[in-house]
């Protein structure tokens, strides 16, 4: 039994997630029919994260045990042959030892937010940013985001839903800078709660549009409380960059 790490780009917007679900297509289900069709085995695939539906990645890293006697570029090709005509791509193969885990090998995950901050309809980019028509400050919004750096109990941007054991999380990274019509957004952290960062957006957001004070992000990050966040942004504008590992 081979243990093979793959990083996989992907379009989320026809997904229900990364994760397999019983009531429609996934990421996960996707692959493991592309191995089971290289291979004929039915395997098990362990990502570094769980993205919602609609979410996007740039460099998810996972990986499944494979008896078969392939070699990784081969099984790369193959899986990108029958992955056809799903929106993703396998960019890397490579072997790993059998100790090595996807999630729980994991020590870093980044994840860029991108905002089309413009009047006109998005074409090319349409499922792929969070379109605001209004003028947004992306100076105000990074200030603002500095309040949620570091460890904090994050109750109030995490989601009802989210099965994590304790809300403490700490935040190493929250930036927002301008580039041209759009807004970025980048986020990196050990790990995330569930939306932690599809709320966050949100809240600086309305710091953006002047909706909000620069202060009210870290008010509502101290009154732990999910009614006191002010807006969850949607998850066609996030994406998941890359996974670190000790070794990287």
């Amino acid at each position: 039994m081979t243990r093979f790490a793959l990083t996989l780009e992907f379009d989320g917007t026809p997904f229900f997630g990364l994760q397999r679900q019983a009531h429609g297509p996934s990421v996960q289900q996707a692959v493991e029919e592309a191995i089971h069709a290289t291979t004929g085995e039915t395997i098990t695939l362990h990502a570094a994260g769980r993205t919602d539906a609609g979410v996007h990645a740039l460099g998810m890293r996972v990986h499944a045990d494979v008896a078969k006697d392939i070699a990784p570029f081969r099984l790369m090709e193959a899986l990108n042959h029958h992955l056809r005509p799903n929106p993703i791509a396998v960019l890397d193969c490579v072997v790993v030892p059998d100790d090595w885990h996807a999630r729980f090998s994991c020590v870093g995950r980044e994840y860029l937010y991108r905002i089309a901050n413009r009047r006109a309809p998005l074409t090319l980019d349409a499922n792929r940013a969070w379109q605001v028509p209004q003028p947004l400050d992306a100076e105000a919004m990074h200030r603002a985001a500095q309040a949620l750096v570091g460890r904090h109990d994050f109750t109030t941007f995490r989601s009802v839903h989210c099965q994590a054991q304790s809300p403490e999380k700490t935040l190493d990274l929250l930036s927002v800078e301008r580039a041209g019509q759009e807004v970025h957004i980048r986020a990196a952290a050990r790990s995330f709660l569930h939306h932690q960062v599809r709320s966050m957006v949100g809240c600086l957001a309305l710091v953006g549009m002047g909706r909000w004070r620069e202060e009210q992000v870290g008010e509502a990050l101290a009154a732990r409380d999910r009614q006191a966040l002010g807006l969850n942004a949607p998850s066609e504008g996030l994406y998941f960059v890359r996974a670190l590992y000790p070794d990287d």
